[in-house]
């Protein structure tokens, strides 16, 4: 608080008009003072202390970003050290096994597939015979001749299921000489996994989820040298 002392004196009347100038003057004077003060004890604190808060909060989201970042980088570098890709269809082509049953199985299929055949002509000559004598034939013997040819077509549909179907004989060759390369596949995947700590390994070949993969983690060339061949 400003105290400000003033002395009563005997003056003239200009001296008094001095005076009030000077007392004018000194209130005005007290009054920049008084703003002054405020100014620096009240407002100018308050806003350097939101200022300073303001930038140790910036500082603190700049650290939990770069922490946030460094440990999702982090996240996918161990992830890539787990996860392989095979391409099936290239590693099949390139073991002489698979391309040799793929032979045997052509073969099988053309043959069994003539068979089916021969029966379906068959058939076909019964009817083509039953529309030449139809109009020598009597009832009975049409009956007859007609129910013959169903039952030779029946027969080529339950061969062609027999030889074809999906439990059908090709299926049981396919599986009877494919299953032993699949399982050197596997146990050769396996293997290199458990060497290298994968702990899934896709074929891009059936994954058709798949837009793109690095050939550095494709490990397809790995399972032939293990296997004994060579590329």
């Amino acid at each position: 608080m400003l105290v400000v002392q003033v002395e009563a004196t005997s003056t003239s009347s200009s001296d008094r008009s001095s005076n009030n100038k000077q007392w004018i003057n000194l209130k005005l004077t007290i009054h920049r003072q008084a703003l002054t003060i405020i100014r620096w004890n009240k407002v100018n604190p308050l806003l350097y202390l939101q200022s300073e808060s303001e930038t140790i909060k910036r500082k603190r989201m700049k650290k939990i970003i770069v922490l946030s970042c460094m440990m999702l980088l982090c996240s996918f570098a161990g992830m890539a050290q787990k996860f392989a890709l095979i391409d099936m269809e290239y590693i099949l082509k390139n073991i002489p096994a698979y391309e040799m049953t793929n032979e045997q199985l052509s073969q099988v299929s053309k043959k069994w597939q003539n068979e089916v055949e021969a029966i379906q002509q068959e058939a076909q000559n019964m009817y083509k015979t039953y529309q030449s004598d139809l109009v020598f034939l009597s009832a009975e013997m049409k009956t007859k001749r007609e129910e013959e040819i169903v039952k030779k077509e029946q027969e080529a549909q339950d061969l062609k299921r027999q030889y074809f179907g999906p439990e059908g004989e090709l299926y049981k060759k396919r599986e009877s000489l494919m299953k032993p390369i699949q399982d050197e596949i596997y146990n050769a995947v396996k293997e290199i996994s458990e060497d290298k700590g994968y702990q899934l390994v896709v074929d891009r070949a059936s994954a058709m989820s798949i837009i793109f993969a690095s050939p550095k983690i494709d490990i397809s060339n790995e399972v032939l040298l293990k296997l004994g061949y060579s590329k």
